[in-house]
């Protein structure tokens, strides 16, 4: 079975930087493309980042400049930096395989982790 486990969230003030780590386990991490994604208070969850198997990436717009995403395959390791952060970043962030569309996941979601960023 399939785990995501994220951490590396936390409370920073705006402007701020954070990394964080999802590590897989149960899979084979390296054939699927893998993504950010997170969730604030009443809003849906929505993609942040992703990363193809060949290295593309791909940005939501609202963090297109600010967040970098990496893979480490050799790991089964993804990170997110995320820099200058905004007090809009505020969201639990989860991490997730997908195909195809980022609305179609591979995996059951983790924990997550919380990312408070203060203004």
């Amino acid at each position: 079975q399939v785990q995501l486990v994220e951490s590396g969230g936390g409370l920073v003030q705006a402007g701020g930087s954070l990394r964080l780590s999802c590590a897989v386990s149960g899979s084979i991490f390296s054939p699927y493309g893998i993504a950010w994604y997170r969730q604030a208070p009443g809003k849906q969850r929505e993609m942040v980042a992703a990363i193809t198997v060949s290295g593309d990436t791909d940005y939501a717009g609202s963090v297109k400049g600010r967040f970098t995403i990496s893979r480490d395959n050799a790991k089964s390791t993804l990170y997110l930096q995320m820099n200058s952060l905004k007090a809009e970043d505020t969201a639990v962030y989860y991490c997730n395989g997908y195909t195809g569309s980022y609305d179609i996941i591979l995996f059951r979601w983790g924990q997550g982790t919380q990312v408070t960023v203060s203004s």
